[in-house]
């Protein structure tokens, strides 16, 4: 028999090497630092992850988690920066949607004709939803955010949240903020009735952002976009993936620019020197929301040179945040994820190995399928009412209770029947599915529907397209791609943490946004009630101590 004998020299060479410290949870920080970037998926934070120089390098040598999740189905930017700093899904914070239906709703636009859409940042009124200051509040938030905790327990705690957007200030924000602050068209604004709180240099930051949108966009394209910048033919005779210079005095265009995201940071900035946050005796939040990508991904799609240059500003953009923090020697905890993921224009998908990549049948609109049951049943017009063309699905308030069944029956019959149509999901169906408990990762439709229900505001019906069906029939709407999805490139996003002296770690397998909130809390002592939030604490301490203890 032959003998394999075993040197033990390499052994003592290994039990001679010094012990590290165990690592520890970081100590009790003067600022919470939460940054949401829009339609940011762990598709594009892979792809491009090795390019990162800045501050998303920084994060990204943290505590990662690749595979976090947007676990609902409705994944759009209300209900995924609702979830964010509330540890809650949408069916426990109430925002299903960007807007949802109300068939009883008894208003009317400036026009004089009914709208029944509500949306998820409105204050509720006569007139209806807009994105005029006055008419933006937290009301349908249905609880409350970290900044509203931190507040009840320390009242002297300050609470900001800037965006791009209004919905996704709110959502970050809360009920309690010191300062809210999002992009009004022409400006960084805040609620009606508080433009006191604003601070002073915001005017001259307004200023120089519509200076820099009355002139002409330059490009510049970093190496690492250069492959990607090739024009792919699109319907409607229009192209996208090839750079071309922004038109002076575009301010559609200019959201889906570094130079907004940009503007965003230097509202925050200003915000923060003006309520010195981090310089209390307790701990403050400032949330962000960088708004660029996701209007980038809408009109260019994900996958060409626009949305590259995009992510390569905020990458830079978020080391200038971090510059600014430590140049401050404030110690802070900072937190990144996203509010949805994203999916690129079929028509490049299509040329890029995905076939099965397609744009929706217009026939499948809400409107369309319910003016065919109305016919079946004798009934006028649409058994359907409000814009809202898939997802969730309302019957009006004029279908006789004898025929509500029916109609139901027939739309979810003629939707089934249809080849774009992975599911459909009647409002019972998704009450009798009790709240997912397992793994994110292997959640079902359904109970994915079941992280998005409300059963005050959901829909008749929740209906879902099948993977790769993009629904929008066509490129001339202004936007080529979008989200919204119950799969995947929708659902992941990345979530990283980072602080001074992180241990930092990988960890692939699924948790949700939803996690957040429970996890900072434990940074400062913030006591959570289990019963009152969806998420659980994550242990980000690479050692055999943890912070959820």
């Amino acid at each position: 028999m032959r003998i394999i004998s075993f040197s033990l020299a390499p052994l003592a060479l290994v039990t001679a090497t010094p012990v590290l410290a165990q690592p520890a949870p970081p100590e009790k920080p003067k600022l919470i630092v939460a940054i949401a970037v829009d339609q940011f998926s762990t598709d594009l934070f892979n792809e491009y992850r090795a390019t990162f120089t800045g501050g998303l390098k920084r994060l990204s040598q943290g505590v990662v988690f690749p595979s976090g999740y947007q676990g609902h189905a409705a994944t759009e930017t209300c209900p995924g920066h609702s979830t964010i700093l509330t540890g809650s899904r949408p069916s426990r914070t109430g925002i299903i949607g960007n807007d949802w239906i109300d068939p009883n709703l008894e208003r009317t636009d400036r026009g004089g004709k009914p709208i029944f859409d509500v949306y998820c940042a409105e204050a509720p009124g006569p007139v209806g939803s807009t994105n005029s200051p006055e008419l933006i509040s937290p009301h349908f938030l249905k609880v409350p955010t970290l900044g509203d905790r931190l507040k009840g327990a320390a009242p002297a705690t300050r609470v900001v949240a800037v965006s791009g957007k209004d919905r996704a200030a709110v959502m970050m924000g809360g009920h309690k903020t010191d300062l809210t602050l999002w992009w009004g068209g022409k400006g960084f604004v805040t609620y009606k009735g508080r433009e006191g709180d604003v601070p002073a240099p915001i005017a001259g930051l307004n200023a120089r952002a519509q200076a820099m949108i009355d002139k002409p966009g330059t490009i510049k394209i970093p190496p690492q976009c250069q492959n990607r910048n090739r024009a792919i033919a699109l319907t409607d005779k229009l192209s996208v993936g090839a750079l071309k210079p922004r038109k002076p005095k575009d301010a559609i265009s200019w959201r889906a620019t570094p130079e907004f995201d940009s503007a965003t940071l230097d509202a925050a900035l200003a915000a923060r020197s003006a309520l010195k946050l981090g310089s209390g005796t307790g701990t403050d939040l400032l949330a962000i929301s960088f708004s660029g990508p996701d209007y980038t991904g809408h009109i260019y799609g994900t996958g060409g040179a626009e949305q590259c240059v995009q992510l390569a500003g905020l990458d830079a953009t978020l080391g200038r945040l971090f510059a600014s923090l430590d140049a401050a020697k404030i110690p802070y905890v900072a937190v990144l994820t996203a509010d949805h993921g994203g999916h690129d224009a079929p028509e490049r998908n299509d040329i890029q190995g995905l076939p099965a990549a397609q744009r929706i049948d217009p026939k499948l609109f809400a409107s369309t399928i319910g003016t065919d049951v109305a016919k079946q049943l004798g009934l006028e017009g649409s058994v359907f009412v409000g814009r809202v063309p898939l997802g969730e699905v309302y019957l009006s308030a004029k279908v006789p209770a004898d025929k509500r069944k029916a109609a139901v029956d027939l739309a979810t019959a003629m939707y089934r029947a249809h080849p774009q149509i992975e599911a459909v999901f009647t409002k019972a169906e998704i009450a009798a599915t009790p709240s997912p408990t397992r793994p994110v990762e292997d959640w079902t439709l359904i109970e994915r529907a079941r992280a998005s229900f409300d059963p005050e505001r959901s829909g008749d019906l929740m209906v879902m397209l099948k993977r790769f069906v993009t629904p929008i029939p066509s490129t001339s709407l202004g936007y080529i791609a979008t989200h919204g999805s119950p799969w995947d490139y929708d659902r992941k996003v990345p979530i990283l943490f980072w602080w001074k002296g992180v241990a930092g770690f990988e960890q692939p397998n699924g948790v949700e946004t939803a996690d957040i909130l429970p996890t900072l809390a434990t940074f400062v002592g913030l006591s959570v009630p289990k019963e009152e939030i969806d998420g659980r604490c994550l242990d980000v301490v690479a050692g055999t101590g943890s912070n959820c203890r």
